[in-house]
């Protein structure tokens, strides 16, 4: 069991990197352009979240459970909120609102 879970762990990149940002998941630091920005726990863990499903379309309904779990309110504009802050400190283009659906990372 301890060989499959190291060799699971193994298999994950330590490092995302989209459109010249690079997330280190080791350190929880994130670098645009050369320059290390701030994120909250919960940014980058919604940041992490795009990362890992670029150019897919997440619903509000999927990161609320990856990111704050189960315990909130779907109709809550959290992840509106949390997106917004994103796009300031990563950049508005990156992350796109796709009507109905959700968001996708370009």
């Amino acid at each position: 069991m301890r060989a499959r879970l190291r060799d699971h762990h193994q298999s994950e990149p330590a490092v995302l990197e989209v459109a010249g940002i690079v997330l280190d998941i080791r350190t929880r630091q994130a670098t645009v352009a050369g320059r290390t920005v701030e994120l909250s726990a919960r940014e980058f863990l919604l940041a992490e979240t795009f990362f890992k499903h670029r150019n897919q379309v997440l619903s509000r309904e999927q990161l609320l459970s990856r990111v704050w779990g189960y315990d909130f309110d779907p109709s809550s504009n959290i992840v509106d909120v949390y997106v917004g802050y994103l796009r300031k400190k990563l950049g508005h283009e990156l992350i796109e609102a796709v009507r109905g659906m959700g968001y996708r990372l370009r």
